[in-house]
């Protein structure tokens, strides 16, 4: 029997290592596996810093154009407010002054003055400027020349 027991604690012996590799393979198992975890959680919070910084540049190149749009567009309707009121100002002022300038117009044609000096002076078109000159400037001469008899 004595050859019982030895063989008995033989194996309970090699029973004994094989518990301790399995608990030394367990512990690395978990080693690495935390390992594992914490890299891929590392790699994890990097990307998301990443994508977190490209959204806050995005946002902010957004907030620029944004405020550049709203300058342009503040200055648009600036300049509009202007053209009305200017246009309002030459309605105004155009309906009760406009038969004064063209009785004014009359007088400077009558006395000969050109084109240019009645748009000037009176404010008129181009058009309304030649036919004040051709009804009341005084008469043009013709060019034309009668042939001489031969």
């Amino acid at each position: 029997m004595p050859t019982l027991s030895l063989d008995f604690l033989h194996r309970l012996d090699v029973l004994e290592r094989l518990d301790l590799l399995l608990l030394a393979g367990r512990a690395a198992f978990l080693i690495f596996s935390f390992v594992l975890a914490a890299v891929a959680f590392t790699r994890w919070r990097r990307a998301a810093q990443r994508e977190t910084a490209s959204a806050a540049a995005q946002a902010a190149q957004i907030l620029e154009r944004l405020t550049a749009i709203e300058a342009t567009l503040a200055s648009h309707e600036r300049r509009s407010a202007g053209l009305a009121e200017q246009m309002d100002r030459r309605l105004s002022t155009g309906a009760t002054t406009s038969g004064a300038n063209y009785r004014i117009a009359i007088r400077l044609a009558r006395g000969g003055a050109a084109r240019e000096e009645l748009m000037s002076g009176c404010g008129l078109t181009i058009q309304e400027a030649d036919l004040v000159a051709r009804l009341h400037g005084p008469p043009q001469r013709s060019a034309r020349r009668e042939p001489a008899a031969a």
